[in-house]
């Protein structure tokens, strides 16, 4: 499977998964954004895992699927005026923006409850055991120690100078990005009845690929462009925001991001985990 391949599924089962019914507006603030084009990374590594430990990836589908639904809730919530306060996401108006601030925040509760229903509802060829794994991963990854945890560090310290900022800058991109790509990459082993220890080895794959992923943001904010980012860009030196960027400068972030990236490979080789999908995306992640 190729990773073109992969985000068609995805795409299929989405719209399979998403259907309208009453109240329709609700669901069409939902669809609106998780229906959005995107790179889709989340459930392609979801699904890449369990292939990788079970030869089959089919099984994974509803986990991947509702992956993008919960990523799809962070942005939506990220992008309220309250929090991160932008106007676009992937090129489009943000869901505010078209459904206003109230249906985007209950849009964004929906789709935190309506993914793990996804799963539960779609995932019966799944053992009792391992749909209790994947609950938790996913609750975990969610909630107040996961994705919320690096949220509010990230709004703390835009109004506070934090007294390690290295610190918490690093606690940020674990929490707001790295730990969606570890439920996705652990998910996928659990799916493929990976060992324990293969799972520890995705887990440090993902920290550290999350970890990539956010200096990499943080570094086009400054010399990208709308067209290419899909968002408003600059906002993050202008409003103080603590990035990568800002604490090292530019030059120092293209070094220790494609530095990172040569861990992730050797992390994978470590393990003798062969994939092209996974070597695609460390590829594309780099900056020259």
């Amino acid at each position: 499977m190729k990773m073109n391949d992969y985000i068609k599924i995805v795409d299929e089962n989405l719209e399979k998964f998403m259907t309208i019914s009453y109240p329709e507006n609700i669901f069409k603030a939902m669809r609106y954004t998780v229906l959005l084009p995107g790179k889709r990374l989340r459930p392609v590594m979801c699904l890449e895992s369990a292939k990788i430990f079970s030869g089959n990836y089919e099984n994974a589908i509803p986990t991947a699927c509702a992956i993008e639904m919960l990523h799809a809730q962070t942005l939506i919530h990220d992008d309220l005026p309250c929090m991160d306060n932008d106007d676009f996401r992937r090129g489009k108006p943000s869901n505010h923006k078209v459904f206003g601030e109230a249906t985007a925040v209950l849009a964004g509760d929906a789709l935190l409850t309506f993914a793990p229903q996804v799963i539960l509802k779609n995932s019966s060829n799944l053992s009792n055991e391992t749909l209790l794994k994947i609950m938790d991963e996913y609750f975990h990854a969610a909630g107040a120690n996961g994705v919320i945890a690096g949220q509010i560090v990230d709004i703390e310290s835009e109004r506070t100078q934090p007294q390690n900022p290295k610190s918490a800058l690093e606690f940020i991109h674990i929490h707001k990005t790295a730990d969606l790509f570890n439920l996705a990459l652990r998910t996928g082993a659990i799916i493929g009845g990976a060992s324990d220890e293969q799972i520890k080895l995705m887990t440090d794959f993902g920290t550290k690929l999350g970890f990539a992923f956010q200096i990499r943001d943080d570094i086009l904010d400054e010399i990208s462009t709308f067209e290419e980012m899909g968002k408003t860009l600059h906002k993050d030196k202008s409003s103080g925001k603590l990035t990568y960027t800002a604490l090292y400068g530019l030059e120092k972030a293209k070094e220790d991001l494609n530095i990172i990236l040569t861990e992730c490979s050797n992390i994978l080789a470590s393990g003798n985990i062969k994939s092209d999908v996974f070597a695609e995306i460390i590829e594309k992640l780099r900056i020259k």
